[in-house]
């Protein structure tokens, strides 16, 4: 069976309503709602916060909404994203904050850094984000990485950039490309395909695409980008790391196992859900207690509540200097917390307008291989919406019916396409994209050619990879 073959033009036809002059509308509303945001930040030097409501306002106005749905759906989409990312980025502080306090952020950095070598290094941080990445989600796994990437960078004397890319293509990798994160899992379920065939493949993808677009794509862009972490995040690591490490303290470290083991819970708890999930499915008292504990937020607060006990009372410290470490990882991360929530309001604006059916009218119009054809609604989805969940569930569910009796492999392979799509070309109006610019103190057009651009390749090989597996298998 070819390619070409998958196209099957009678079902893409008879599956979607005509184009109109709403859609158009539609779409450059989206494109100048946009240029506007990055005009806001990149040219009048606007805070991200202010831009992001600007532009979410002309987005509503412009797109015929009334005003009062404007706020509305607004207020609804900052309250979601924070609600699920929010606490998340909040827990993550703390974490970091308890594991640079205590020394044991300092006790990572330098035993990966003597085992790996400076060469090195990059490959060691993308195979460490893959790892954590593979049950995590990624604004949970970047805020866990922050602390060892920033401390790693000025200690070994490495560009921030370096390091920064291979975490962030690890991390993005497993998000798009690997069930049990929520898009792949949802495309799964959409598509009918089989949960451990979509992982095989999603595994088999992402190895090369992890190493173009993190260690190589690094290397070549830490020569054009050079970038600080804000001045306060690295105030907060990098200072109690380096007075943890003094000649003569008397402060005893955590030991490099139980300084990894404190990263590693929230993963194993994670994971631990998932694989129950898969291996044991059913309700059984320990299905509902593993995915209780498999919860991001549940997990992250566990990690927390260990993190006190072995950075901070087992240590000799006491209560009231456990509270201060704990209530100071909180400020630092205050203004990404608004950025995450404001970029959360204008993908919700987006989606209420439309945006996103007017784009699967587009491109299931196009006539293409279902491959294809699946990874591009995804795209067109996540450049609109900003979302890789909404982008994956949205294309997966226009794609079912098209998909309908193809092979098992093909389904995952169609699926793996829809994650891969998910994540081209992260901008202005992505919570991820807002994040690592925070953390990573770029710009926007340095986190364009960083961040932006790494997921793009990320997408691009996602594609690719499908391409030829489905050459291979099918």
């Amino acid at each position: 069976m070819s390619i070409s073959a998958l196209a099957r033009p009678e079902t893409l036809a008879a599956a979607t309503a005509p184009w109109t002059g709403h859609d158009t509308r539609l779409i450059v509303m989206v494109a100048l709602a946009i240029g506007v945001i990055v005009s806001l930040i990149a040219i009048l030097d606007f805070h991200p916060f202010v831009a992001l409501i600007g532009g979410s306002v002309l987005l509503g106005i412009g797109s015929g909404t009334g005003l009062s749905e404007v706020v509305d759906s607004f207020s609804a989409g900052m309250g979601s994203t924070l609600g699920s990312t929010g606490a998340l980025i909040a827990l993550g502080a703390i974490l970091g904050k308890l594991l640079a306090d205590s020394g044991g952020v300092d006790r990572i950095v330098d035993t990966i850094g003597s085992r790996s070598g400076p060469r090195l290094l990059p490959w060691s941080m993308a195979l460490i984000a893959a790892v954590i990445g593979l049950p995590m989600f990624f604004e949970v796994g970047l805020v866990l990485l922050v602390p060892i990437i920033v401390v790693m960078a000025k200690r070994t004397k490495t560009p921030l950039v370096l390091l920064a890319v291979p975490a962030l293509a690890g991390l993005g990798t497993m998000h798009a490309f690997v069930p049990p994160h929520p898009g792949p899992l949802v495309a799964v379920s959409a598509l009918k395909a089989d949960v451990g065939t979509t992982l095989g493949l999603g595994l088999l993808a992402a190895i090369p695409t992890v190493i173009l677009a993190g260690p190589l794509y690094g290397k070549f862009i830490a020569r054009h980008v050079r970038t600080e972490a804000p001045a306060a995040l690295i105030a907060s690591l990098v200072k109690e790391a380096d007075q943890a490490r003094e000649p003569g303290t008397d402060r005893r470290t955590p030991s490099f196992a139980v300084s990894v083991g404190a990263i590693a819970l929230p993963v194993v708890l994670m994971l631990a859900k998932s694989i129950a999930d898969i291996a044991f499915p059913g309700d059984a008292w320990f299905n509902h207690l593993l995915d209780f504990l498999g919860t991001p937020l549940i997990a992250m607060f566990i990690a927390v509540l260990f993190a006190m006990v072995v950075f901070g009372f087992r240590l000799g410290r006491d209560r009231a200097e456990v509270r201060a470490t704990v209530s100071a990882g909180l400020p630092a991360v205050a203004g990404i917390l608004l950025i995450v929530g404001a970029g959360g309001g204008f993908k919700q604006l987006i989606v209420d307008t439309g945006v996103a059916d007017a784009i699967g009218k587009f491109a299931a119009e196009a006539h293409l291989p279902l491959l294809v054809l699946g990874w591009l609604l995804a795209v067109l989805i996540r450049l609109a919406t900003g979302s890789a969940t909404v982008a994956t569930t949205a294309a997966a569910g226009i794609m079912a019916p098209l998909a309908a009796g193809v092979p098992p492999v093909e389904a995952s392979l169609i699926a793996l396409a829809v994650g891969a799509g998910s994540l081209f070309f992260s901008h202005v109006n992505d919570a991820g994209f807002w994040l690592a610019k925070e953390y990573f103190g770029m710009s926007v057009s340095q986190n364009i050619k960083t961040w932006s651009a790494l997921s793009t390749i990320v997408a691009v090989m996602g594609l690719a990879m499908s391409l030829l597996l489905y050459a291979v298998f099918v």
